[in-house]
Formats: structure tokens, sequence, C-alpha cells
């Protein structure tokens, strides 16, 4: 299996990624049928949108999750 080499500021984009993912996953778990808003604390998505920037991947979705998939390949 390849493994992606990622640059300091990819790697930061990525983990930043998966933080906001599993912020909103935690928000959205609980038992079915039970409406809950979507809260998302500011300062993680603005880490997310930071570190996408700082790595040139803002506004180039598919380049950032081809590195995603290659970096945390599906079980």
């Amino acid at each position: 299996m390849p493994t992606a080499v990622l640059t300091d500021r990819e790697r930061a984009a990525v983990q930043a990624y998966l933080r906001l993912l599993h912020t909103v996953r935690a928000a959205l778990d609980g038992p079915p049928g039970r409406v809950r808003p979507v809260v998302v604390p500011p300062a993680v998505l603005a880490e997310a949108e930071q570190a996408l920037s700082d790595a040139g991947l803002a506004g180039n979705e598919e380049q950032f999750f081809r590195l995603l998939h290659d970096w945390c390949p599906p079980s």
C-alpha cells in the first residue's frame, strides 16, 4: 500500500479537518429521532480554514481530499 508523504502544512490541514469532522460527528451523535442543532465551535472551523490556506489547499478540495485519502485510507 502506498504511503503519502505530506508536508508539515499538508499534515496540519488534514489533522485540522479530522478534528472538524470529529467535532461534527460528536454534535450529531445521539439517539435516533432526536433533533440536535449542529454546533461547530468557531475556533475549530477557523483552524481548519487557516490550515487549508497555509497549505495552499483553500479552494482546491479535489487535491485536499486526495491527500486525505492517501494519508488516512478507508479501513
